[in-house]
């Protein structure tokens, strides 16, 4: 599994292998970390290049680990305009020119839009700060393949807290939904203390906690109105949304 997440490097996988087992994903990701951190910079630097060019030669005719194709498919670098294709075979003969390594981007949540906009600066960068930065990019690769490979520690969760600045006091009685781009989670109603602790199943966690895109929707208009606070006739606020990302479901995220 280690060796898959870290692209066409065995070595990395072997060396952690020596410090296994591992209570949780979070701490394999550390000990794969730490063993690349602490290696010299030969095998860092073979590592690196061990990376295909994104929307490259080797990715367009699949020559190219499953995981590296998947991850490009998802980024929309199968599909590109013959302008922006040219325009990734340029930056990609300019990088490697400059700097002996692939540019390597960690492109699953990505798009070639946000991919090309980092392309185009770091292409400028100075070799030192080019190599932390793709290193912290293999990092952030090994972690999500990490993810989808392996079960994580049911040690994540989330809670909400509620606060009616406008009366400084707990926004109680509010009705607030989880949704996730697959469609709604639950919805509930956060207690006298504006939380939703105290309902058991209103926080999600261990494995039902997954990694990915959620929005709270909180209802603010019917809150307001629940209290005889003077409204718009077309409020300000009614439902107020809220969407950020969990990278890690072992942790606890609190919004």
């Amino acid at each position: 599994l280690a060796s898959s997440a870290s692209e066409s490097s065995p070595w990395v996988a072997a060396r952690v292998a020596a410090s296994g087992p591992f209570e949780s994903v979070t701490a394999l990701a550390a000990a794969m970390r730490d063993v690349v951190d602490m290696a010299s910079d030969d095998d860092k630097l073979k590592l690196l290049r061990a990376h295909p060019d994104l929307a490259g030669k080797a990715a367009l005719r699949g020559d190219v680990t499953e995981e590296s194709s998947a991850e490009q498919r998802r980024a929309g670098l199968d599909s590109l305009s013959a302008e922006e294709l040219n325009e990734f075979t340029e930056l990609n003969d300019a990088y490697k020119t400059r700097f002996g390594f692939p540019f390597i981007l960690a492109v699953r949540n990505a798009t070639k839009h946000t991919i090309l906009a980092a392309f185009r600066r770091r292409v400028q960068n100075d070799a030192a700060a080019e190599r932390a930065e793709c290193l912290a990019q293999v990092h952030k690769i090994a972690w999500m393949r990490l993810l989808d490979a392996v079960q994580c520690a049911p040690t994540g969760f989330l809670t909400c807290h509620v606060l009616d600045t406008a009366d400084g006091v707990p926004a109680a009685g509010m009705t607030v939904t989880l949704t996730r781009p697959c469609g709604t989670v639950a919805t509930y109603v956060t207690n006298a203390d504006g939380r939703l602790d105290d309902q058991g199943a209103a926080v999600v966690r261990g494995h039902d906690f997954l990694p990915g895109v959620y929005e709270w929707r909180f209802a603010v208009g019917e809150y307001f109105a629940a209290r005889g606070t003077p409204l718009a006739a077309t409020p300000f606020l009614d439902v107020v949304p809220i969407r950020f990302g969990v990278d890690n479901p072992e942790a606890h995220y609190h919004v």
